[in-house]
């Protein structure tokens, strides 16, 4: 099946993603390059899909009184790049040459600061829920998307959140299927 997605070289955005840019952005070190993918699980309220919450945390407009968990992290400002949902929906908060803030303190390889040269994928879920199939072939279509236009990406540093600061982080979690990966692996090699 040949691949849906394309990153525009020039806005760094992939298409047809929708896109809600987030402030929680900024520049990535100079001279560096994109080396890495960071796959994250999120859902807010937690373990509550379909919502608005992700959306509001990325751009700074989570309200406090709605929900218990809210008080906690409304004033965290984070982001991820792109955010796929239970249903397939593709959202980029982030473009591609921008650092988002997804990867807190974090090491790779020996290398710290995964958000100088990652891209980080949240996808809607939580570590104790299999993700859906949708969401699989979307984040297969999107590897394969970011592989292409960032050859600086290997196939083998496709990674968990937990990979790169563990410990800390358990997402994506123990069902998220990594052998689903191996095709977009097999096509890049």
């Amino acid at each position: 099946m040949k691949n849906q997605l394309t990153v525009d070289s020039k806005s760094h955005l992939i298409f047809p993603a929708k896109f809600i840019e987030s402030p929680n952005a900024d520049a990535r070190p100079e001279n560096g390059s994109i080396e890495l993918v960071v796959i994250h699980g999120i859902s807010l309220p937690p373990g509550e899909f379909g919502g608005k919450g992700v959306e509001q945390l990325f751009t700074n407009c989570l309200d406090a009184q709605a929900h218990p968990y809210y008080q906690q992290i409304h004033q965290l400002k984070v982001s991820a790049h792109l955010f796929i949902r239970r249903d397939g929906e593709l959202i980029q908060f982030v473009p591609f040459d921008k650092r988002a803030w997804h990867a807190g303190q974090s090491n790779w390889c020996g290398k710290e600061k995964c958000n100088d040269f990652s891209i980080g994928i949240e996808l809607e879920g939580t570590d104790d829920q299999p993700y859906g199939e949708v969401q699989y072939q979307v984040l297969e279509q999107v590897l394969a998307a970011l592989l292409e236009a960032y050859p600086s990406i290997d196939a083998n540093a496709i990674v968990g959140h937990s990979d790169i600061a563990p410990g800390r982080k358990t997402d994506p979690g123990p069902h998220f299927s990594w052998d689903r990966l191996a095709v977009v692996s097999d096509q890049n090699s």
